[in-house]
């Protein structure tokens, strides 16, 4: 049972906090980048907007190669409630819509819209919101949509959805623990815009109404600790709290249990826990796409690692390659023998492909260390059961369990042992004396066990439209027999209810076709050339005829059908026929 709302508001003025399971303590390296001011980058000759940036669905395009746009445009409209648009970062032309590599571990190109600079830097014409107090909850998540923010933490989880929220909320938490080694840029935020953030953290309690503001901040981080601290201090329902340092104590899980003793349950949202979170850098984008009117079109990335020789953050936009970052922040080659950039912290990144990878909403770092720094991985060797890797899991799994189901592609077992409540932080894999890259299998299983969940689902929608169809046309035939037999039902009685003028019209007809026959016989015996033979063979073949289509004139005349007639009809029409 979690602890109830009093005691938690206890504990946290107390400063005494719970902790999570398991955790890790790797080198900072923080002060490499956090001690200068965030710089801005001058503006990039090309840009490559993907058209998908988080969680959920892309956005249906609003641009054609060719047409010119301005800094802010519009460039996808969602269609979907998992969807957000992306927007223009400097004002130009469309030279291209393609396939360009993704700032993915797998680099597969994906959608993206390729912008040329005018160098103008024009914006399009901002609406900001007055007074945002007297806006309704629905305008506001609707401009948040519109701004295009995603979750900057690194989820990139739809913030409008998130918003759009209507269960009780007792906390809110603004996560600025930033746990990743290397990365200061939410250090930086805050120390540089924490009233910006704060603005962007009213908004949210205008709209979610919750009963405490949690500002988290890890203790390694003390100038934002104080500036947080400085502008929350007029609120009496917003608390600033010192964390201590471990990784990863960012994540959402994680940090409730830290700052609530609440467990999100397995597949359960933090909203089944009355709590909601957001990054800092989220807020400040609240901020601005409200109070100022502006789209999402650039974050702070950090750039560190002994491999530039300027460490710093940055204000990069969006679309932004990092080959312009790695001459910004004054890469220098000797450091390595390869070149090796990862997007990301040494943790949870991953690799680039592709010096021409853009910056995304969810890029917060480019990490270039040194080959001494940060060496690569050895080869993986087997697995001697030591379990350190239980022993740091942050979400109490059982990694090495999971490692052979994954590798043995034993998918079912691996779902049984909880393998989608990893949060993939590397901690197991940080601690591994086998050198086995652990979270590589653990995103390769999930990959397939969701392929194979789409697959069954495509399976069953069409067994679905199969069964659906065999119905139809089943229905359709038992519709048209029940049909048929009602119109010979018909057809039978009405023969029998008209017995005895059925047979005059039939005699009637034979009479017509005898009439005929003596007229054709008559003109016959004009003719000498013909025999007697074939005078006798043609009018006998021409009075069945005639006789034949008599009675079947006589029998449509009465409603029935001549092809289907009852054997007592077609027995007496045959005897005539052969008397005659």
């Amino acid at each position: 049972m979690f602890a109830n709302y009093d005691k938690i508001i206890e504990r946290i003025s107390l400063n005494q906090l719970w902790d999570f399971p398991g955790g890790v303590h790797p080198p900072q390296q923080k002060t490499l980048s956090n001690q200068a001011s965030i710089e801005h980058l001058q503006v990039e000759k090309t840009y490559y907007v993907p058209v998908k940036q988080h969680i959920g669905l892309e956005g249906k395009l609003l641009v054609s190669e060719g047409d010119k746009v301005l800094k802010g445009q519009t460039l996808t409209t969602s269609e979907a409630p998992f969807s957000v648009p992306v927007h223009a970062p400097t004002s130009g032309t469309v030279t291209k819509i393609a396939n360009h590599v993704s700032a993915h571990p797998s680099g597969i190109p994906e959608l993206t819209v390729i912008i040329d600079a005018d160098g103008q830097d024009t914006w399009i014409e901002l609406d900001p919101v007055p007074d945002y107090a007297k806006a309704s909850k629905s305008e506001l998540i609707e401009r948040i949509c519109d701004a295009g923010i995603s979750g900057m933490g690194g989820a990139g989880f739809p913030t409008h959805i998130k918003t759009n929220n209507s269960k009780p909320l007792e906390f809110l938490i603004i996560n600025g623990i930033e746990c990743e080694p290397y990365i200061s840029s939410d250090d930086r935020l805050m120390r540089e815009h924490a009233w910006q953030i704060r603005q962007g953290i009213d908004i949210l309690v205008h709209i979610l109404q919750p009963k405490q503001v949690i500002v988290a901040v890890e203790d390694n981080k003390p100038e934002a600790l104080e500036t947080m601290s400085i502008a929350c201090q007029q609120k009496i329902n917003y608390q600033v709290v010192s964390v201590p340092t471990k990784y990863p104590a960012g994540g959402e899980k994680q940090l409730i249990q830290v700052l609530t003793s609440r467990e999100v349950p397995a597949n359960g949202l933090p909203i089944d826990v009355a709590c909601i979170m957001y990054n800092v850098a989220t807020c400040y984008a609240i901020a601005d796409a409200i109070v100022e009117g502006k789209p999402l079109i650039e974050r702070v990335v950090t750039l560190t690692g002994q491999g530039f020789k300027s460490p710093k953050n940055v204000w990069a936009r969006l679309g932004t390659p990092i080959q312009s970052l790695l001459i910004y922040g004054d890469y220098d080659e000797s450091q390595q023998s390869s070149p090796r950039f990862i997007m990301g912290g040494p943790m949870m990144g991953f690799t680039m492909t592709s010096v021409l990878t853009p910056i995304v909403k969810i890029s917060n770092c480019i990490l270039v260390p040194a080959d001494d720094e940060l060496p690569n991985p050895e080869d993986e060797r087997a697995c001697i059961r030591c379990s350190a890797c239980s022993d740091v899991c942050p979400a109490s799994l059982l990694p090495q369990q999971l490692f052979w189901y994954s590798k043995a592609k034993e998918l079912e077992k691996a779902e049984e042992y909880n393998l989608f409540d990893c949060i993939e932080c590397g901690a197991c894999a940080y601690v591994c004396p086998s050198e086995i890259p652990l979270v590589h299998y653990y995103r390769q299983a999930k990959a397939d066990i969701r392929n194979q969940k789409e697959e069954k689902e495509k399976s069953d929608k069409a067994k679905i439209r199969f069964e659906a169809r065999k119905a139809r046309l089943l229905k359709e035939k038992e519709h048209r027999e029940e049909k048929h037999r009602l119109a010979a039902e018909a057809r039978k009685a009405s023969l029998s209810t008209d017995g005895g003028g059925a047979k005059d019209k039939i005699a009637a007809a034979l009479a017509r076709a005898k009439a005929k026959k003596e007229a054709f016989a008559k003109q016959a015996s004009n003719a000498p050339h013909m025999t007697d033979s074939a005078e006798s063979e043609k009018t006998k073949a021409v009075s069945v005829s005639e006789i034949s289509t008599e009675v079947a004139v006589s029998q449509t005349a009465q409603g029935a059908s001549p092809a289907k007639d009852g054997p007592e009809d077609d027995t007496a029409a045959n005897k005539e026929t052969t008397e005659l």
